[in-house]
């Protein structure tokens, strides 16, 4: 189809277009889940088992995660959909808002097709659609805020204020997004400059530093304050841990600068809006700063003061994150999902940047550049989740790493069987969480797991819960990743006697994945190692 064409498509249907670059993404990824393309990967696995445990907060990450998971596990069981369904979602709920900010508040319909068209090819959403993560919800809850803020500044179509709903609105988005990640305490800061910038330009609707105060006040009590009494009732390692993984403290607060790790940091933001896009998104960033920083003397009518109010929603919510993680990379190892919500709003600038070419009557090299832009990102979206389909060579494919837990469970539950007198009284365990968590998915019956600290290793939910309690005279086994580097010391005290290591490759569709070893591990004493907890 000529760009010509599609652009005349877009202005004429924009909510057809924008209805199927929902429905046929969500089809794709629900497709791509329910026939299990792709394994739980460990977090993925973790989180499904917080909800065997359900609590106010667990020790790296607010409750929100494991709420949602439960919810669906109930509805759909404990399988790979149950688990993932709500991403799926939440994937087509994220793009659903963006519609509602940018087609039904902005009125700019076209914006907004662009926008979710973006969102859809964008890996990183795409990603989020499948993996149950924190970020899915948290996403979600920061797309509201943007949504409320930007209602609460701006009069309704009548050119009257909108009462109270945006501030309600922000304060449960807010509350709600520290449920899902303590990241979303970021907002307060965000929240005022914003409120400082429409000040500046004029444009700031009375009555909003009381209510705006008013809502974040109640959106901390609602979320924070699970975490905050968890915390208290266990040491406070949650926030400790925290401090220690974004280098305040620990080991990684050592060395104030380094640049071994922005390179890294770098290629994944650039990976996960795909560049030429990512492109797009600074150009209009730029764009849409220089207006802010230098408004008009005054705003004269409504219509000023919403082009303000959109240009400063879009710079406060995209430069302050992208520009404070990068600055952070020089410090600490950053990873690459923490600024995942900066592509919200990036999602819109780069439509701004597409939408301007598109209206301008671009070059023929420019719109070939587009069209080539487009088509690559489509086809990138299907090899993404036909991957399995086609035939990419295991190394080759960055997702093959991924994969294998199913067969490892698989492989240990017949184990227990075979080199045991009584299978029932066996119980498994591993070294490091994500082992631990996903043997406790694949395993047959899907028992509880546990993770032995016998080396200098960061804490986990898992030490929270403690040992194999009431299982004294039970036999194990314990399931370590790599080559076997010899038994842990601790083992010859837990166990009457102790056989291995075995190692055992774990496969995915005949292709072999990872080693891992194993020992079989005979008469429990019931002694379970402790640690202290200098290491969070």
């Amino acid at each position: 189809m000529h760009l010509d064409a599609i652009t005349s498509s877009l202005k004429a249907h924009p909510g057809r277009w924008a209805f199927w670059l929902i429905l046929l993404p969500t089809l794709l990824r629900l497709w791509f889940v329910a026939t299990g393309q792709l394994g739980l990967v460990q977090d993925e696995a973790q989180y499904w088992d917080w909800t065997r445990h359900l609590q106010l907060t667990y020790y790296s990450k607010g409750p929100l995660i494991a709420w949602i998971i439960a919810l669906f596990t109930g509805l759909c069981g404990n399988t790979e959909l149950g688990v993932r369904l709500g991403s799926i979602l939440g994937a087509a709920a994220f793009p659903g808002l963006l519609w509602w900010l940018l087609a039904v508040l902005w009125q700019r319909p076209v914006l907004a097709v662009l926008a979710v068209f973006l969102a859809a090819v964008s890996p990183l959403f795409q990603a989020l659609g499948i993996l149950m993560t924190t970020d899915n919800p948290f996403v979600l809850c920061w797309t509201l805020a943007m949504i409320a803020l930007y209602a609460a500044a701006t009069p309704d179509e009548t050119g009257r204020d909108r009462g109270a709903w945006p501030y309600l609105l922000l304060a449960l988005a807010f509350g709600v997004g520290i449920l899902a990640k303590y990241t979303m305490l970021g907002l307060v800061g965000l929240a005022v400059v914003y409120g400082f910038l429409l000040h500046r330009g004029g444009a700031l609707p009375g009555r909003f530093w009381s209510r705006l105060a008013a809502a974040l006040a109640l959106g901390v009590v609602l979320g924070f304050l699970p975490t905050l009494i968890w915390n208290m009732q266990n040491g406070y390692v949650g926030y400790k841990h925290v401090l220690q993984l974004i280098g305040v403290s620990g080991e990684g607060a050592k060395t104030m600068f380094r640049l071994s790790r922005v390179p890294e940091y770098v290629g994944a933001q650039l990976g996960f809006a795909l560049p030429w896009w990512f492109w797009l998104m600074l150009v209009a960033g730029w764009r849409a700063a220089r207006q802010v920083w230098q408004p008009s003397a005054t705003i004269s009518n409504n219509s000023s003061r919403t082009t303000l109010a959109q240009a400063a929603l879009l710079v406060v919510f995209f430069w302050p994150m992208t520009l404070f993680f990068l600055a952070w990379s020089f410090h600490t190892k950053v990873l690459a999902n923490w600024n995942t919500v900066s592509f919200v709003a990036g999602s819109i600038l780069g439509a701004l940047e597409l939408e301007r070419l598109l209206a301008s009557g671009p070059t023929r090299r420019t719109g070939r550049l587009l069209l080539f832009g487009g088509v690559a990102s489509l086809a990138l979206m299907l090899l993404l989740h036909l991957q399995q389909l086609l035939p990419i060579p295991p190394a080759l494919n960055p997702a093959h790493r991924l994969k294998g837990w199913e067969d490892v469970g698989s492989r240990m539950g017949q184990v227990a069987g075979q080199r045991f007198v009584d299978p029932a009284r066996v119980f498994f365990m591993s070294d490091v969480y994500d082992t631990t968590a996903s043997l406790a998915f694949y395993l047959p019956g899907q028992p509880q797991t546990y993770c032995l600290w016998w080396s200098d290793r960061r804490m986990n939910q898992y030490d929270l819960w403690g040992g194999p309690q009431g299982k004294l005279g039970w036999d194990a086994v314990l399931v370590l990743k790599g080559d076997a580097a010899g038994m842990p010391p601790v083992l010859a005290d837990m166990f009457g006697s102790v056989s291995g290591p075995y190692r055992y490759v774990a496969s995915y569709h005949g292709a072999p994945v990872r080693p891992f070893y194993y020992y079989l591990c005979y008469g429990y004493t019931g002694l379970w190692p402790s640690r202290d907890n200098g290491s969070f």
